[in-house]
């Protein structure tokens, strides 16, 4: 790392990234969820949650095996299940939206598996309808513009990914902007999906698959070359691959680098070993995200305080991971302009 200047440091410390106008690109529906909400919505609709949820919220979890994952995947279809009206739908989408403005957030491009919701909400057609509605409704109300990125489940069969992406294009230049792919890597393939991103792409839509999280670079590679990722959900462990990173880098492809989540899944043992750094230093696009704060206990301006405590960016970079997340956004043309202003703003401060 290089050394930077003594003003530069002390100046870091006085600027607040909640201030700094970013683009949060990976935070998943239920995910995005208030801890108190998900409580308060348990007790209404007569909900058990485990302690985990509770009393010992944010939960201690590891999933580097199938155990560890099972039990994440678990608390979450759980904190889902209290999701049970629309009602509950829009407020959820409306406290996110509040939480991103606070944090900064301009742009948020929030990812949903409408299979998990389409029988409470009367299909997939009427879910995705929903969520969009509800979508415009707490944009408005808080100035923050989303976006919808409609995921595949890894753990389904690809004809069900097919059906999604069909569906998903049916919304564009209505609120849909991407298609992703979720869930243990370990238990489908990128490759299997290559006919659901063809039909997304060909569409006109991003394609956003996880990958390089709980598996290596290999789970990296067939994202970027079988599903020609636009971004990679986590891609952290590109860094396993030099020949990899340059070609992402070359690319332009965008890694979206959750920290806290990779801790809280046990993918690095501490914010200090997610190599945030590493992969700036080779020049990759980042575009750093929360991943499921319910979960994981933190929100996206705390991802920018790690960069800079465990890693040592400066503002200046800081400011730089900020202008990469809206670069590689899906936002309209004025809302990245006005957004890039503002870092430049900020930065000037």
């Amino acid at each position: 790392m290089s050394a930077r200047p003594a003003q530069e440091v002390l100046g870091s410390a006085r600027r607040d990234v909640a201030l700094l106008p970013k683009a949060h690109l990976h935070l998943h529906f239920t995910g995005s969820m208030r801890h108190s909400t998900l409580v308060e919505l348990a007790r209404v609709h007569g909900v058990h949650l485990p302690d985990a949820l509770v009393e010992d919220w944010p939960p201690k979890l590891q999933a580097t095996d199938e155990r560890g994952w099972f039990r994440f995947q678990r608390l979450y279809d759980i904190a889902r299940s209290v999701l049970q009206t629309p009602g509950d739908m829009r407020r959820l989408l409306r406290e996110t939206a509040e939480d991103e403005a606070a944090e900064g957030s301009g742009w948020l491009e929030i990812q949903v598996d409408p299979s998990g919701y389409a029988a409470k909400f009367g299909g997939l057609t009427p879910t995705v309808e929903l969520v969009l509605d509800a979508a415009r409704d707490a944009s408005e109300a808080t100035g923050v513009g989303i976006g919808v990125v409609i995921a595949a489940n890894r753990t389904r069969h690809p004809l069900d990914a097919k059906t999604l992406a069909r569906l998903a294009l049916q919304y564009i230049g209505k609120g849909v902007v991407g298609f992703g792919l979720s869930n243990d890597e370990r238990r489908g393939r990128a490759y299997d999906f290559e006919g659901a991103f063809r039909i997304a792409k060909r569409g006109g839509l991003l394609s956003t698959p996880h990958g390089g999280e709980l598996l290596g670079a290999a789970s990296i590679r067939e994202c970027l070359e079988t599903l020609d990722a636009d971004r990679i959900g986590h891609g952290v462990r590109a860094v396993e691959d030099p020949r990899l990173l340059a070609q992402i880098v070359e690319r332009g492809v965008t890694l979206e680098v959750c920290p806290a989540s990779n801790v809280g899944l046990g993918v690095a043992a501490t914010a200090a070993d997610v190599p945030v750094r590493r992969l700036y230093e080779a020049g990759a696009s980042i575009a750093l995200g929360a991943d499921d704060p319910l979960l994981f206990g933190s929100r996206l301006a705390v991802q920018y305080e790690l960069a800079r405590a465990d890693h040592g960016f400066s503002d200046a970079e800081l400011a730089d991971l900020a202008r990469q997340s809206i670069r590689a956004s899906a936002a309209p043309d004025d809302v990245r302009r006005r957004l890039l202003a503002g870092v430049d703003a900020w930065l000037a401060d």
